[in-house]
């Protein structure tokens, strides 16, 4: 049996860099999707995603890699939706490599290392994105 890993995020406009990214989270063991709720991103990006969180969850649970979708009960502080999954990793794409991911999540390495969590950053799928379709849509 593999691990039990962690993933978060809004995953609107569901697209290839989706794709690659859970296929690769799929490799290591059942792939947990904490979804970021309408709220919150409105709250976080200051504008609502394209999908509402029903319709990302519906085609997030309808991935092959994935195993659940829950909500992202916490906003800013991922801790609470990390601790009701109880991850043994938590797997980001390398676009986080250089921000600070600890401070984006609400929790420290020490916080991890008290739960026994890893955290694993998989390689980000250039060239696709959410931001990258809305651009390819306003220019047709």
């Amino acid at each position: 049996m593999g691990l039990i890993v962690y993933t978060g995020g809004t995953f609107d406009l569901f697209h290839a860099g989706h794709v690659n990214f859970l296929e690769r989270c799929a490799q290591f063991g059942d792939v947990i999707v904490s979804l970021n709720t309408d709220e919150f991103i409105q709250e976080y990006k200051g504008k609502p995603p394209i999908m509402t969180y029903e319709e990302r969850k519906a085609v997030l649970q309808a991935c092959t890699w994935v195993s659940s979708v829950i909500p992202n009960v916490g906003g800013a502080d991922s801790t609470t939706a990390i601790e009701l999954v109880e991850p043994d990793v938590i797997i980001i794409g390398s676009d986080w490599a250089k921000k600070n991911y600890y401070k984006q999540m609400g929790f420290t390495q020490e916080w991890l290392d008290e739960r026994d969590i890893a955290l694993m950053y998989i390689p980000y799928t250039q060239g696709i994105s959410t931001t990258e379709l809305k651009k390819r849509i306003a220019e047709r």
